[in-house]
């Protein structure tokens, strides 16, 4: 593909405009199919006769540009006409706007460019091809500032120009792919809920939802007339805008009126808010209905639902949602509004299983692990954030690098695609082999530096940005992912029939170093040698996180399970009945707690109102999942503004518990897409009721438990295709294939 067409630029003609890249085409007969495939450095749409082709945002979507970039392909065979002007649109998008919170530019190219070649077919079976080349016109555009962080500016009152030809653009290494992920498309459309006049003075519009996508505006003004608006996640304890957490991103779109009918709406960025101000605004009235809040995120399918009797637990369900859609835009980002948005691989690595219950996401992750794939160093390393953005987000860290083997796992078990799993298992191993050769002890992960460890965990010194890292040392996170990472290994290469003796001997010896220096008379110990002395801050030899990943990575001998459980449920009653996890612990809590005994701690847990808590952001009118357990604090102030997202999906991991822990629905190893389940319900009399269900793909899947006086009902659905093997609170067990099921238990 491409092998003619080349890639045009518009030089340094343009400053900020967006350019068009236009040819127009005479057709003495007309073709019975027409294809074009078209990709860019930059972002773009394609164009027939000044209209869009398609639905898609953001084409061709975020890649590793170094290594490759997609292209998409468009039937316009019914838009052409006799005298056909194709166009294709261009913006900055991720190659060349700024990106990364170190303010970046340019970072993958240094001038927009374009790449298209038209396949024409005739009634006779002749082909004639089209394609991109110096003969091009490029032209400005309506669009005269466009950048993902800083917003957009489009006057309509100008007329866009012929500057001249195209060049042709060279020096592009990225190899053109077929489009491989999910379309970028606009989603749920919410509408003003009320217009706020904050004690400052400022005219405010609250959607009511927190969100990623823009506001389309339907307006009918004065020619030249101008609407700025500014975007924001929350207001301030006074009630005032509050933009500070954006960092330098300004969220800022500026319209100007063509003084007829208008619809204005990015063409080629998106902002992350709930509320917007209204800095210029023509007219004396503000007619609410004008303004409607576009949701844009990754075309995945919803196959996961979740309701039960806590208006409290639904909330948070749906907050975990929006924080998923607000973060998969072609990329799992940490956040859509600040100077960031990047693919941070931790936050992906904890919230992958719950993005694949809630939506159907193979795709999107395929296209996202490819790129990851092309990154890993020859040494197998694996990057904090892919696609990389710079030499900050090139560090290599414990439990962000493990996305490289949780999330093909995860994304196996969900779909049950042999194939694409197959197709990551060489960085599966590479990833296990780079922490077995680092550092001077073999079989323990110690002296990276740059381990982010328990991220954001609530044991360390409050406001401490070096204490971000949490209070449990960073080479025990590290060995104890590296045991963790082995294992996956290990099961993923059984699946595949590959021989993996290496790997069960390198695990069994990395378990036995890990309990040799981190763990002492069953219980976590701080190993002198580690990161306490490098790094300055607090460690503890015994936290939550140490506990957690304990039983959770299966480091500890049977006769030492109960003790170590115990402790943690004490630790979290001495801390009134609140976690202090972070980033790493988190995921993992509710379910070692349930699964040794204990799911009413889990309750206790997930249904805490006091800080840190789920809760805590709900009960404080969160509709996305927070960065921080305590992003806004109890007296309205906020947490450092450097690092203080309202729209993090990472601790929305917690609906794994809900579906996995209180309706009990777990994939065994041997059961991939839900062909072979564990069903082993924790009801709770506090939550009244629940009700989960999952499109499996061969069906659907359900479990639900409702209390009604002195009974305890559950209704399982099981599928076609599945085996589920169900053991009841009461003691009940069953081996059961598709059908229906009712239950009854005395409580």
């Amino acid at each position: 593909m491409f092998e003619e067409a080349k890639w045009i630029t518009a030089g340094n003609r343009m400053g900020e405009i967006s350019p068009e890249f236009k040819k127009k085409i005479s057709f003495e007969k007309m073709p019975v199919k027409a294809i074009a495939h078209v990709t860019a450095m930059g972002v773009y749409e394609l164009r027939i006769n000044g209209s869009k082709v398609g639905d898609a945002l953001m084409t061709p979507g975020w890649t590793s540009y170094s290594n490759r970039v997609q292209y998409q392909s468009y039937d316009i065979t019914q838009q052409l006409t006799e005298t056909t002007q194709i166009g294709i649109l261009c913006g900055k998008g991720w190659a060349l706007g700024n990106l990364g919170f170190s303010h970046l530019s340019k970072v993958y190219c240094d001038e927009i460019a374009a790449r298209m070649q038209l396949e024409l077919t005739y009634e006779d079976g002749s082909i004639e091809t089209v394609v991109t080349d110096p003969t091009w016109e490029v032209w400005t555009s309506q669009i005269l500032d466009s950048e993902l962080y800083h917003g957009e500016t489009v006057d309509l009152t100008t007329e866009p120009l012929c500057v001249g030809f195209a060049a042709e653009k060279t020096g592009i290494t990225a190899s053109p792919v077929l489009h491989v992920g999910e379309f970028v498309r606009e989603q749920e459309r919410v509408t003003a809920k009320k217009l706020i006049i904050t004690p400052k003075g400022e005219k405010v519009i609250d959607f009511g939802q927190n969100l990623a996508g823009y506001v389309e505006i339907h307006v009918k003004g004065k020619r030249g007339d101008k609407i700025v608006l500014t975007h924001a996640e929350v207001l301030d304890s006074e009630g005032n805008f509050y933009t500070e957490n954006y960092r330098t991103a300004r969220n800022r779109n500026v319209y100007v009126l063509s003084g007829g009918e208008d619809v204005f709406k990015p063409r080629f960025c998106f902002q992350g808010y709930r509320y917007i101000r209204l800095d210029e605004y023509p007219f004396e009235e503000i007619d609410l209905s004008a303004f409607t809040s576009v949701a844009i995120y990754s075309d995945m399918k919803r196959i996961g639902y979740f309701h039960c009797g806590d208006e409290r637990i639904n909330q948070l369900y749906s907050n975990t949602l929006w924080g998923q859609r607000s973060n998969f835009i072609d990329v799992p980002t940490d956040c859509p509004q600040r100077d960031e948005r990047l693919g941070w691989t931790g936050d992906a690595q904890v919230f992958c299983r719950t993005a694949s219950i809630n939506y159907h996401t193979e795709r999107f992750f395929q296209k996202w692990l490819g790129d990851m794939m092309l990154e890993q160093t020859e040494e197998g390393a694996v990057y904090g954030i892919v696609p990389v953005v710079g030499e900050l987000t090139a560090r290599i860290s414990a439990a962000w690098g493990d996305a490289a083997t949780v999330c093909p796992w995860e994304i196996y078990q969900a779909y049950g695609n042999k194939e694409l799993l197959r197709s990551h298992y060489d960085m599966m191993k590479k990833w296990v082999e780079y922490m077995h050769r680092y550092g001077d002890e073999e079989y323990l992960w110690m002296g990276e530096p740059y381990h982010y460890g328990d991220w954001l965990s609530m044991d360390t010194t409050e406001n401490d940005v070096a204490g971000k890292r949490g209070g449990t040392q960073l080479d025990f996170v590290a060995t104890a992912f590296f045991a963790y990472s082995t294992e996956l290994v290990i099961k993923a290469g059984r699946v595949l029939g590959e021989d993996v003796s290496y790997f069960e001997d390198m695990y069994k010896k990395i378990k036995k170093a890990f309990r040799a220096v981190f763990m002492k008379d069953g219980m976590s110990v701080i190993y002198p040698k580690c990161d306490g002395i490098y790094h300055k801050r607090p460690i503890h030899d015994v936290t939550q996180t140490t506990l957690t990943l304990i039983l959770r990575f299966g480091l500890y001998e049977e006769e030492e399970r109960q003790a170590i459980v115990e402790r943690l449920v004490q630790m979290i009653r001495d801390n009134g009945n609140r976690m202090t996890t972070g980033f790493v612990g988190t995921p993992y809590l509710l379910h070692v707690l349930s699964e040794n005994g204990y799911a009413d701690v889990a309750y206790d847990l997930l249904l805490q109102e006091k800080a840190p808590s789920w809760l805590f952001s709900v009960i404080h009118g969160a509709t996305t999942m927070w960065e921080h357990w305590d992003s806004l604090r109890e007296d309205g102030s906020f947490w450092l503004t450097e690092m203080n997202s309202f729209n993090h999906y990472a601790y929305g991991a917690v609906c794994d518990w809900l579906f996995g822990g209180a309706a009990g629905i777990h994939v065994l190893d041997d059961g991939a897409a839900y062909t072979h389940v564990s069903i082993v319900p924790h009801p709770d009399r506090r939550l009244g009721h629940l009700d989960f269900s999952i499109d499996t793909g061969h069906g659907i899947l359900a479990s639900a438990w409702c209390y009604n006086g002195n009974e305890l009902r559950y209704n399982l659905t099981i599928p076609e295709g599945t085996v589920a093997e169900v053991q009841l609170p009461g003691g009940k067990v069953s081996s059961l294939s598709a059908g229906k099921y009712l239950f009854v238990e005395s409580c």
